[in-house]
C-alpha cells in the first residue's frame, strides 16, 4: 500500500473563493504598507497569522483558507495550467 500516490483536489468553487479571498488579503497587505509577496510567504510557512494584518479582516480571512489547498492554488496559478 505504500507504492500507492495520494490525490488531493480543490474544488472549482472552493478556487474561486480562495482566489478572491487572497486578492482581499494582498490589498490590504499593500494598503497598509507592508510586502504582500513576502508577508504570505510568512503566513505559508509559518501558519503565524501575524504575518497578515487585521485591517480590512484580512486576518480572519487568511485564517479560513486552507495552506494545502491555498498551495495548490497558487502552484497552479503559476504553472498556468
Amino acid at each position: 500500500m505504500l507504492d500507492k500516490t495520494m490525490t488531493f483536489k480543490v474544488s472549482q468553487d472552493g478556487e474561486a473563493e480562495i482566489r478572491k479571498n487572497l486578492k482581499i488579503i494582498y490589498d490590504a497587505l499593500v494598503e497598509k504598507g507592508y510586502n504582500p509577496i513576502n508577508q504570505i510567504v510568512g503566513y505559508i510557512l509559518s501558519e503565524d497569522p501575524t504575518y497578515i494584518t487585521t485591517y480590512n479582516n484580512a486576518r480572519s480571512l487568511i485564517r479560513h483558507i486552507d495552506r494545502d489547498e491555498l498551495l495548490q492554488v497558487l502552484v497552479k496559478s503559476y504553472l498556468q495550467v
